[in-house]
């Protein structure tokens, strides 16, 4: 079965059409500044790149505008619509209705709906991807895939803020954490790749990008993650504050004559690497200003590496030891150097870094030491493979993994 993986944005949608028989990659495209002037579809299919620039005035035309550069006769992948057996979507939140991927229906886009105060920027975007391929494939099945849901395992004692209780009944006020696909995929793939029994092995997932969260995951099951009830808390990211004492929001909207609302979208936009650095969000840019010497930048690096080492010694402690660490996405899988600073100084756990191993990896690897009692290893990410593998089993019956 092909299986067309989509993930919208409010002025984007990025997609994957996969054969899920050979677990192939047919084509994979994005399309951007939908709503806008400019807009295009950039897509890649048999080694070829199709460019068309064309307006599309919301996700409906955006979707046409996929399934155009899908079907076409030179570079496209498809020679029907009907070969598409189903649409797999990225939806970032998923409250406490969803531990699971499931078949949309009507009841699903409301709950969908009902959590747009917890993900004001994602879930309206969520909603018009499937409305647009409902409206636009209208007899080809759409499954959900929730950021959120990998994390519903969590206890209590881990999600909960220290706040009235009321405000969990009554708004649903709790750590929810998010790169749930991410964190899934990795912890199961890095116990498969290293002959682990993944129901009796503690592992720490460290996706880095400029989104960043952490997340501890035990015998299969998430038992605590870093981001909370929106994707700010946790580590410094690209323009992200992380942690922080709340009161600081209090102490700048007070004396700089700012909203609150104004305040936290300084923090979600404007703050992190870019913010600390004044250079940039991109870790890359950062970390060439840092080795020239400059000060903010140096500033900026050292509090992610910090922030990130806290959280696994955290971690550790929290599941009474570990057995593996993991290391994903652009800045994990690519930061050779943020790996070795990070795992410096957990001697005293038995974690080990091989530096000639850890140097210049970028793939599927283990870099740990040989006499490390902990394996370190690099796992590239695959969130578009969960989502389609999650698509095939709900829609052909099969239980998920």
């Amino acid at each position: 079965m092909k299986i067309l993986v989509l993930n919208a944005g409010s002025s984007s949608l990025k997609y994957q059409l996969i054969d899920m028989d050979k677990n192939d990659v047919l084509a994979k495209g994005l399309v951007e500044r939908i709503g806008q002037e400019g807009s295009k579809i950039t897509h890649k299919a048999n080694g070829q790149v199709l460019v068309i620039e064309k307006a599309c005035k919301d996700h409906t035309d955006g979707i046409q505008l996929m399934l155009d550069a899908l079907l076409d006769p030179e570079k496209g992948a498809l020679k029907s619509m009907d070969e598409i057996g189903a649409v797999g979507h990225r939806v970032l939140h998923g409250g406490e209705l969803f531990s699971a991927s499931c078949l949309i229906n009507e009841e699903v886009k409301a709950a969908i709906r009902a959590n747009i105060p917890l993900g004001p920027l994602h879930n309206p975007a969520n909603l018009q991807g499937i409305e647009a391929c409902e409206k636009v494939m209208p007899n080809t099945p759409n499954v959900a895939v929730f950021d959120t849901a990998f994390h519903q395992t969590m206890p209590a004692k881990a999600y909960m803020y220290g706040v009235p209780y009321k405000y969990y009944e009554e708004l649903h006020v709790r750590r929810y954490g998010f790169h749930g696909t991410s964190h899934r995929y990795v912890s199961k793939r890095a116990c498969e790749f290293l002959g682990l029994d993944r129901n009796n092995t503690r592992v720490i997932t460290c996706h880095l990008g400029n989104g960043s969260s952490m997340a501890a995951v035990m015998n299969g099951k998430c038992v605590d993650t870093s981001m909370g009830i929106t994707p700010l808390e946790g580590v410094i990211m690209g323009t992200r504050s992380g942690n922080m004492d709340p009161a600081v929001v209090q102490f700048i909207a007070n004396n700089k004559n700012m909203t609150v609302d104004q305040v936290l979208n300084m923090c979600n936009k404007e703050s992190g690497l870019l913010g600390i650095s004044g250079v940039s969000s991109d870790m890359r840019d950062v970390d060439t200003a840092a080795d020239e010497g400059n000060e903010r930048a140096i500033l900026a690096r050292d509090m992610l590496h910090y922030g990130i080492k806290k959280y696994i010694g955290s971690y550790a402690a929290a599941m009474g030891g570990v057995d593996v660490i993991v290391f994903t996405a652009g800045i994990g899988e690519n930061g050779d150097d943020l790996r070795a600073s990070v795992m410096s100084g957990f001697e005293f756990l038995g974690v080990k870094i091989d530096p000639a191993k850890n140097k210049g990896c970028r793939s599927e690897a283990v870099i740990s030491a040989d006499d490390s009692k902990v394996k370190i290893v690099v796992i590239p990410t695959n969130e578009e493979l969960v989502i389609a593998q999650d698509t095939l089993c709900i829609v052909t019956g099969k239980a998920i993994d």
